[in-house]
């Protein structure tokens, strides 16, 4: 079962974020880490904080070796737009959209061996 992390309402455009995304679908995470800390933009930092997450929760909660995890998939919505007004000519006001966006991260790898626990039955038997 593959683990994953979300991030909603990240006050940056969809389009710009998939494009950041883009560069590091399926790759490792290793890989996609050191690819968002050079790359010059904005949306980079925000992709990063998901990886990071997914993995954290992939090693923790689910017991994948860190080493072994890659990005399944990797997806950026369209969140709610904030509707707001921007001043015009001649006293007018013209409305825009502050978009957000929602992202996605699913990563998997090799799970770690699980260790046996000890009960007064298996301690026995080994005496």
């Amino acid at each position: 079962m593959p683990a994953y992390a979300n991030s909603k309402g990240v006050r940056m455009s969809p389009r710009k974020v998939s494009e950041v995304a883009a560069l590091i679908r399926g790759r490792t995470i290793a890989d996609a880490v050191t690819i968002l800390d050079h790359t010059p933009r904005r949306a980079a930092g925000a992709v990063k904080g998901v990886v990071v997450s997914a993995r954290a929760n992939a090693e923790h909660n689910h017991n994948y070796k860190p080493d072994s995890l890659h990005i399944v998939e990797i997806t950026v919505t369209a969140g709610p737009r904030l509707k707001r007004y921007r001043p015009a000519a001649r006293g007018r006001a013209l409305p825009f959209a502050r978009k957000t966006s929602h992202i996605k991260v699913t990563v998997d790898g090799e799970k770690r061996a699980t260790k046996k626990k000890i009960t007064e039955a298996t301690a026995k038997e080994e005496k």
